[in-house]
């Protein structure tokens, strides 16, 4: 299927393209599924770089954490897919599990593999899960969303066939053509929609570290839901009746759902949310997140500053508030100036 001509006709009758799903340096081969998924890895990476100080992380912790988020979404990928594909014949032949670039990925894996590795690292480093979840979330949209396109070139999970306005039309050498759901390019749009949510939601209405992610868990898995039953390829846990990747996305979007509503309900009520921890302490998220920590910390009130002092001239100074300061003699006038003095 990976020679089928690709067409929608919804751009007309003539619209068709063959784009090749992998290029040759010598004996090598380089499929651009691999390349669609570096593409969104990097352009995770610059994103989070833009706005990590929003998310309140260091990006030499966003490096560190990624290191091994990576590592462990890709056996966790492969795993999940090991497992619920064709478990006793990979036991039968246990070197066939190591050859990833034969295919047999899956997204849930990865996922489930990156945040125990996130969970685990940052308990090490003492970071708030919360804080990196929330940082996956995002990556993990902006990743997917780039990632589905691999489908298209490997001309691969697609959905049952169809003649809605946006069907794919897939024309194998020497058969007709088959019009399919394009299950990857819902996907990737449902992905990218979620993106803008949580981007304009955490810039307003983030309250709690790890909400972020919840809300990724309870979007994402709300659209695999019933993107997942077009699919034509999906894994399987009980055959042509429940699939692994259905039952999971439903799960966690319940789970999820249930989670944000208690911690709405705790917030209302004063306290704190569960498995999160308050981003703002009688400070607006906008003014402290618009500042590196550094500079949060050094940003001490001096007498330039005000901090309800204002000075007045040689004879003393006096504290705009209802506790007066007694003018100071010059015998007890300490020495340097109101900068030094309010720095010690």
């Amino acid at each position: 299927m990976r020679e089928a001509v690709i067409s929608f006709p919804m751009f007309g009758d003539g619209f068709a393209i063959n784009p090749p799903a992998y290029f040759s340096i010598g004996s090598f081969n380089i499929y651009v599924y691999g390349i669609t998924i570096a593409i969104g890895f990097l352009l995770a990476v610059v994103y989070v770089n833009a706005f990590h100080d929003r998310l309140r992380i260091a990006m030499d912790d966003v490096y560190d954490l990624t290191i091994f988020a990576v590592l462990a979404a890709i056996v966790g990928a492969r795993l999940y897919y090991v497992v619920f594909n064709d478990l006793s014949g990979y036991l039968a032949d246990p070197m066939s599990i190591l050859r990833i670039r034969d295919g047999g990925l899956a997204i849930y894996g990865g996922v489930i593999g990156a945040v125990i590795a996130l969970v685990l690292r940052c308990r090490r480093k003492r970071i708030p899960a919360g804080k990196a979840l929330d940082v996956a979330a995002l990556g993990l949209l902006i990743g997917q969303c780039a990632g589905r396109w691999g489908n298209f070139f490997n001309r691969e999970a697609f959905g049952y066939e169809t003649d809605v306005f946006c069907r794919m039309g897939l024309t194998a050498p020497g058969r007709e053509t088959v019009y399919v759901h394009p299950t990857f390019l819902y996907e990737s749009l449902w992905n990218l929609a979620g993106l803008i949510l949580l981007h304009f939601f955490c810039k307003k209405r983030r309250k709690y570290e790890g909400q972020l992610f919840i809300l990724y868990l309870a979007w994402y898995g709300l659209g695999r839901m019933f993107i997942e039953g077009l699919r034509t390829d999906s894994l399987w846990l009980v055959p042509d009746v429940i699939r692994v990747s259905q039952l999971l996305a439903a799960l966690s979007m319940l789970c999820a759902v249930a989670l944000l509503a208690l911690n709405a309900r705790r917030l209302k009520g004063g306290q704190s949310p569960l498995l999160g921890t308050l981003i703002h302490d009688g400070e607006p998220e906008d003014e402290q997140s618009s500042q590196p920590p550094e500079a949060q910390d050094s940003a001490q009130p001096s007498a330039e500053d005000g901090d309800g002092v204002q000075p007045l001239d040689s004879g003393g100074i006096i504290e705009e508030s209802t506790d007066c300061v007694q003018p100071q003699t010059e015998e007890q006038r300490p020495s340097g100036n109101a900068d030094e003095t309010d720095g010690k």
